[in-house]
């Protein structure tokens, strides 16, 4: 959660307030001692201090950073002020490995702040126990440094506890498992800063070394070998993933899942789905930390920016910071964005989309997490075509080819699925209204079956814009169509078809006469005969309903000298 900026400030009035004229004090009543002659002791203390942060382990998922066993050598040997500027001078490797942004500059003085309450709070423990500073015998030394390091965790989990409650505003408990695990380890570390300690009075500087080199190779080791668990965890993520795209077989739910996935399982603030058409990259889909308007999103062409590059180039491309790609950005790119990754999405051996991800943090993917996206968007490609075929499919066998309206077979299902709704209870009522144009015979006849199909395809086209949400259109055959009305009593559904009446018959139809060798363009006025069934007072089955409504039309309309609405009479 981001803190507010006037929280921000706080943090860093009250580090200004407390720890430069602490430091001062510090040195006056807590002076380096021991000093003299142990520079180079000194210098391999520094340097394991800003070296250890840089390899944490990671136990059960709770990251440890180990800089505590080096921190209180210095303080049993040279005091307190060193082992403060010791944990000081941590910070800044601390704060690069756990790649802190621009937005969260509060943890500089955050981490400071807390860094030197500890120091000062557990060393003054250590005083009131009875702990002197160089002491060469263990029994001096044992039950205070013991003290010392209890209280050291201690208040640094009670200072951590009170950040999230007054600042982050979270019920965080104080027994958490990072806590347990950061308690263990730096109990289990204790004897070897003992060791450390008393092997510096034997071969000074040597001791850093002869402790240090082994625990840096043991943290390298586990290091890899939590990078190798990790991977493994990523790549049966990336598997699960898979099967889930694979399973959906529409378009719309195979973007939801490929992004809802992304988003959890790496940093992810923003991400991008672009689509490769013709030589441009549209939009398909994208999600964002703060919601912007998708116009301003521009048209990406191939070769520009960097998903037009990645696009020329079917090569993956990572970036850890703004600087690696600020020349290379071109249209739209949120502000404060940091780190990218951007893949290409390839099936059959082309690009045929883009995938963009990115975070306001420095370094914030892996070059493994590259790897895994890779494999996510291999999975996604076959997918999306899955659906989009599908789609296709299914569209053919429920649409007529010509109209783009609703097939008979459609219709019929829908049909019986309102049915059962009004059965239920779901529906008040069901109306049903069936047209046929009239004499359109002549139509085709004096003009060609090609010019009878454009007023066919205008025809479908007016029913829907006229109809609307209201309900279904249908192509039933010929030229019968068919108007499928929920919750829409026979007065209402009478006055529509009325509407749809008039649409026809008031506003001539543009055809071109495809029988004559100019295909001249033709306006031709049409009508169309209707009739309107209602259920349940006029059916209670659907073919009953479609029976009536074809009976109203032919019976009441078309015998009736066509061009007219009629409603089914029992």
């Amino acid at each position: 959660m981001q803190l507010s900026r006037r929280k921000k400030f706080t943090l860093l009035y009250a580090w200004l307030a407390v720890v430069p004229a602490g430091l001062y004090f510090t040195y006056q009543f807590y002076p380096p001692q021991n000093v003299a002659g142990h520079g180079w002791e000194l210098l391999a203390l520094i340097l394991f201090a800003a070296l250890i942060p840089l390899m944490p382990i990671v136990i059960n998922g709770a990251t440890i950073f180990f800089i505590q066993w080096v921190t209180l050598v210095g303080f049993l040997k040279y005091g307190l002020f060193v082992e403060i500027v010791l944990m000081q001078f941590s910070i800044i490797p601390l704060l690069f490995r756990i790649k802190v942004s621009k937005s969260d500059w509060h943890r500089i003085p955050l981490n400071s702040l807390m860094f030197f309450l500890v120091s000062v709070s557990s060393g003054l423990v250590y005083f009131l126990v009875g702990g002197e500073i160089g002491a060469e015998k263990i029994g001096d030394i044992l039950p205070a440094a013991l003290s010392y390091q209890v209280a050291s965790i201690m208040i640094n989990a009670y200072l951590l506890l009170a950040y999230q409650r007054y600042f982050v505003v979270s019920e965080t408990r104080f027994y958490t498992k990072d806590f347990i695990w950061d308690f263990i380890s730096n109990m289990i570390m204790f004897p070897m800063s003992l060791s450390l300690y008393f092997l510096t009075f034997q071969i000074g500087p040597y001791a850093s070394l002869l402790i240090g080199i082994p625990f840096i190779s043991l943290s390298l080791m586990l290091k890899m070998y939590n990078s190798s668990e990790k991977i493994n965890e990523y790549l049966q993520k990336a598997g699960e993933i898979g099967h889930q795209l694979t399973e959906s077989l529409k378009v719309d739910e195979v973007l939801d899942i490929f992004l809802e996935k992304i988003i959890e399982t790496l940093p992810v603030e923003h991400a991008y789905i672009l689509d490769c058409k013709g030589d441009e990259l549209v939009l398909l889909r994208r999600v964002e930390s703060k919601g912007k308007d998708l116009d301003r999103f521009p048209v990406l062409k191939k070769g520009k920016g960097i998903s037009g590059r990645v696009w020329k180039s079917g090569r993956s491309v990572i970036y850890d910071s703004r600087s690696e790609w600020a020349t290379l950005a071109d249209g739209y790119m949120p502000p404060g964005v940091e780190s990218i990754l951007c893949v290409p999405i390839v099936r059959s051996q082309k690009v045929r989309g883009i995938l963009l991800l990115a975070s306001s943090k420095k370094r914030a993917y892996e070059k493994f997490q590259l790897m895994i996206v890779e494999i996510l968007c291999s999975y996604f490609g076959v997918a999306i075509e899955n659906a989009r075929h599908h789609e296709k499919t299914k569209k053919n066998s429920e649409r007529c080819a010509l109209t783009n309206l609703y097939n008979y077979r459609y219709f019929e299902d829908m049909l019986s699925l309102e049915f059962n709704e009004l059965e239920r209870g779901g529906r008040t009522s069901l109306s049903l209204i069936m047209l046929d144009l009239d004499h359109f015979k002549v139509i085709n006849d004096n003009y060609g079956h090609q010019s009878g199909n454009e007023i066919l395809v205008e025809l479908a086209d007016r029913l829907c814009k006229l109809i609307g949400s209201k309900g279904t259109v249908a192509r039933y055959g010929g030229e019968e169509f068919v108007i499928l009305l929920p919750d829409t009593e026979r007065p209402e559904a009478m006055m529509l078809a009325e509407r749809v009446r008039k649409a026809i018959a008031n506003r001539p139809f543009v055809l071109h006469d495809s029988l004559q060798a100019s295909n001249r363009k033709l306006m031709v006025r049409i009508t169309a005969s209707i009739g309107v069934s209602s259920a349940p007072e006029d059916a209670d089955d659907t073919m009953t309903l479609i029976r009536h409504a074809d009976r109203a039309l032919y019976t009441g309309a078309k015998q009736a000298g066509r061009n007219r609405v009629a409603k089914y009479v029992k």
